[in-house]
């Protein structure tokens, strides 16, 4: 029989009794049941929170395979949502789960950030628009937010808390008029170290216009580790937490950590330069 003091127990030390009931009563809400996504829900399960909200309107398929926790053979065509739940409960039988099956969408976002107290942001790099619509709605409510990229074999993390730098002020995609160039923005705002570039071993692989970028799993699993980390601090108001224009980069590839900080955003001069850089790359000049 589960028992959930049982099941989490081993998490005592690292916290405390009391912070783990705190744990429990929790809910964060998870946007996509993808790569990160997938890495984010059960992370959260095994560290005891006990109730999540989840969208997500896509099915695994066989190029899924090599960072999805759920995607297996057994598992092609199913909807990713419903396998993540499936999985959620494997740990959690107790765990209160709110599925958003068609996406987060204009009509749904207030229900979905409905008595959430910390968001996690899982959404595909190219869903601008529902992005740009949850972090404003998450500021909006006062709502903190953990973003975590997996970028080559590393993870880049931001954090925009209540009252401080928002999405916007952070990114400006305001600068940007084409979705391509606010695609740009998002990727040099979300990777100002870019510690990933230089051992990107085939640039052919990067297509914006066909919205397909190479992955690897050791970044997602080490995007579930920062952002988790950070969650666990932000629930329980517990250790020092960067939030932007402050960010944190580690890739295990280059033995490097680096602590990045944009103190204008995407306006700063060198990230002007970088996004140079990077239209050059994308346009395949």
């Amino acid at each position: 029989m589960f028992d959930y003091n049982d099941a989490f127990s081993r998490n005592i030390g690292w916290v405390t009794q009391q912070e783990q009931a705190q744990l429990k009563n929790k809910r964060v809400a998870v946007a996509g049941c993808g790569g990160v996504g997938s890495l984010h829900s059960l992370t959260l399960a095994r560290m005891g929170i006990g109730n999540v909200n989840l969208s997500d309107f896509d099915e695994y398929d066989v190029h899924n395979f090599n960072r999805q926790a759920g995607a297996f053979m057994s598992t092609v065509g199913k909807k990713k949502m419903s396998v993540m739940t499936s999985m959620l409960h494997d740990i959690n039988p107790e765990m209160d789960i709110r599925e958003f099956g068609e996406g987060v969408t204009p009509d749904n976002v207030d229900d979905f950030l409905d008595g959430v107290d910390l968001y996690i942001d899982s959404l595909d790099f190219f869903a601008l628009s529902a992005r740009k619509l949850v972090f404003q709605k998450c500021y909006d409510k006062g709502i903190p937010v953990v973003t975590a990229a997996p970028l080559g074999m590393g993870s880049a993390l931001l954090c925009f808390m209540p009252g401080q730098m928002t999405f916007e002020e952070y990114f400006r995609f305001e600068d940007k008029q084409t979705e391509e160039g606010q695609l740009i923005q998002f990727l040099i705002g979300l990777s100002p170290a870019m510690l990933q570039r230089d051992y990107l071993a085939d640039e052919s692989s990067v297509n914006f216009q066909e919205r397909r970028g190479p992955s690897t799993a050791m970044a997602i699993n080490l995007c579930a580790g920062m952002a988790e980390t950070y969650a666990l601090k932000i629930l329980l108001n517990r250790g020092k937490v960067l939030a932007a224009p402050y960010g944190l980069h580690f890739d295990a590839y280059k033995n490097k950590l680096t602590k990045t900080w944009c103190p204008k955003g995407n306006r700063g001069p060198i990230q002007r330069l970088k996004f140079k850089l990077a239209e050059r790359i994308v346009s395949n000049d």
